[in-house]
Order: C-alpha cells, then sequence, then structure tokens
C-alpha cells in the first residue's frame, strides 16, 4: 500500500497554539544544545547544534516563528543582543526557503537553509561581534583570526546541522507536525 503523499506545504507562516507550543520546544532544545551539549575549546569559539531547532522552526512554521526561536536569550553569560543576529538569520532564511526546501528535500536544497545564514551571520557578523567585544586595541587582526577559524568551524558544524534536517526531513521524521499544521493551519490543499 502506497503511503498517502504529505499536502504541500502551507506558504503563509502558521500562528496558533499548535505553533506556538512546538517552538517552545525548539526554542528549549536550542538552548539545551547551545549552553548544555556544547563543544567551547576556547573564550570566543563555541561548536553546538544550536541551529538545527532553529531552522526546524523556520521549516515548519515561517520565517517570524524561525526567527523567535532563538536560545541566545537565555545565556548564562548575559543577554547581548549583537550576539542574536545569527540565530535569527537562521531562523528568517529557513522560514523564506520552507516551501523550496520541504516540499522535494534534497541535500542542497536543504543546505540552503543553512549556509547563506551561516556565512552572513556566524562567519561575517559574528566574528565582527566578537572583535568589537574581546578585539581590545587589535579589532583588526582578531576579526581575521575569527574570519578564518569561524569560517573552517561553521563549514564543518553547517555540514552536519544540513545532514540532521535533510535526514529528518528525508525519513518523514516531521510528518506528523507537518500534517497538524496543514490541518490546524488552514491550509488550502487539495481533498482527494
Amino acid at each position: 500500500m502506497p503511503e498517502k503523499e504529505l499536502p504541500r506545504t502551507v506558504s503563509r507562516p502558521v500562528f496558533n497554539t499548535y505553533a506556538l507550543t512546538v517552538c517552545a520546544l525548539l526554542t528549549a532544545l536550542s538552548v539545551v544544545l547551545a549552553r548544555v551539549l556544547t563543544l567551547i575549546p576556547a573564550e570566543t569559539t563555541r561548536i553546538s547544534l544550536e541551529a538545527v531547532p532553529i531552522v526546524l522552526s523556520g521549516l515548519l512554521f515561517g520565517p517570524i516563528p524561525g526567527a523567535v526561536v532563538i536560545g541566545c536569550l537565555f545565556s548564562p553569560f548575559g543577554y547581548n543582543p549583537i550576539f542574536c543576529v545569527p540565530p535569527i538569520l537562521y531562523g528568517l532564511l529557513a522560514g523564506a526557503v520552507r516551501r523550496y526546501v520541504t516540499d522535494r528535500p534534497a541535500l542542497l536544497r536543504t543546505a540552503l537553509a543553512f549556509f547563506p545564514a551561516a556565512i552572513v551571520g556566524s562567519v561575517l557578523w559574528q566574528s565582527m561581534a566578537l572583535a568589537l567585544v574581546y578585539g581590545g586595541d587589535a579589532k583588526q587582526a582578531f576579526f581575521l583570526a575569527k574570519l578564518v577559524s569561524r569560517s573552517i568551524q561553521f563549514a564543518l558544524t553547517g555540514t552536519v546541522d544540513t545532514l540532521i534536517v535533510w535526514l529528518l526531513l528525508r525519513r518523514g521524521a516531521l510528518n506528523g507536525v507537518q500534517r497538524r499544521i496543514q490541518v490546524k493551519g488552514g491550509a488550502e490543499h487539495d481533498h482527494q
């Protein structure tokens, strides 16, 4: 018996109690991945999978819910808004490309949800922000060093993040959530 095909993803953002609940769980997961299950080899370097739940929220619910699922608001080191730009970009971009990625999940399509935000936010913006905060008198040298190290770091973590989300999409792990969104989100799809 063939599997029932998933309805096309709604293109508009989903705002309801179910979306709020799932986004809250994804935010908690992002916090755990960012603060507990993370490697910190240096003061200004942190390796984690915190972008995965942020991107998932964007892919599932759209750009605005994706942008607000950010664990950087819950930091034991205090809140600094300049460090929240990259996670917000992950969620916004994933929400912007959600239909393209979720309708036909492919590895390169899934990478589109990660790598532009990783390059602009995590590599360029965050390197500049770290240089401003920690660079002291050698801000330019600090920025260039961070730019190189973060490029390598996010090439690797971005690849792992992409693979995780692609496998979740490919294996249908998110189909239940997507079906619920279709029903609760008032999707305009065929009832065949």
